[in-house]
């Protein structure tokens, strides 16, 4: 009989740890997350994204982000006009399921300058409408046709003469300029105040005649 021992068994390395799913689902939610409030800078204009996906459960996400879009290219029309002017707007803000609004602060009220605008974001958002009906129409695109349609209703919708939305704001400027207020002479307030209506009523026409022709007729089951 040998004296000699066999050889132990190599020992295996401990077992690993396992990861749990649940982590390994949250940790890239968590960087994007991240890396998007980087990019908003607020977790106001965060409501851009829960537009997109409040939008999109009835939509679909395609219109849904289409549509977002187009409200987002209306703010931005009053954001460029507020800063042209030398005003400090706030970013647009998304409240989803209600639009959005760009806010200024400590602005003295101007009837020439508020006129401006506040026609600022329907011409915009109009001329995005206007995009996508052209394109829409050329690549025979339903989805960029409805968008197109919705895109002037929206801004038409918001030249309504009611306070709070752009159409209230212009009616306020013109009833100032009318009576010849402002801080030009009451002669070229009044001049203004025509300028003003005579704006509204064509942006109006022209965005109800773009609904006109981006209608696609639907039929019933």
């Amino acid at each position: 009989m040998s004296g000699l021992f066999p050889p132990l068994p190599p020992e295996e390395p401990p077992p690993r740890p396992r990861r749990h799913g649940v982590g390994r689902l949250l940790a890239p939610i968590f960087v994007a997350g991240t890396v998007l409030l980087k990019l908003a800078g607020s977790l106001k204009f965060l409501g851009i994204f829960l537009a997109v996906g409040g939008y999109a459960l009835i939509w679909g996400w395609r219109f849904g982000v289409g549509f977002v879009l187009l409200i987002l290219v209306h703010e931005l029309g009053h954001y460029v006009e507020a800063r042209r002017q030398g005003l400090h707007p706030q970013l647009p803000v998304f409240i989803p399921f209600l639009g959005a609004y760009v806010a200024l602060k400590d602005k003295p009220f101007d009837p020439w300058g508020n006129a401006l605008v506040s026609a600022a974001g329907p011409f915009a958002g109009g001329v995005a409408a206007l995009a996508c009906l052209v394109y829409g129409q050329a690549t025979g695109s339903g989805l960029l046709k409805a968008l197109a349609y919705m895109g002037f209703f929206l801004n038409l919708f918001n030249l309504l003469p009611i306070g709070f939305l752009d159409g209230g704001h212009l009616l306020r400027s013109w009833r100032v300029l009318r009576a010849g207020g402002g801080r030009t002479s009451p002669a070229e307030a009044r001049r203004l105040a025509g300028v003003v209506g005579a704006y509204s009523i064509a942006l109006a026409a022209a965005l109800a005649l773009g609904m006109f022709v981006s209608h696609v007729p639907q039929n019933r089951l």
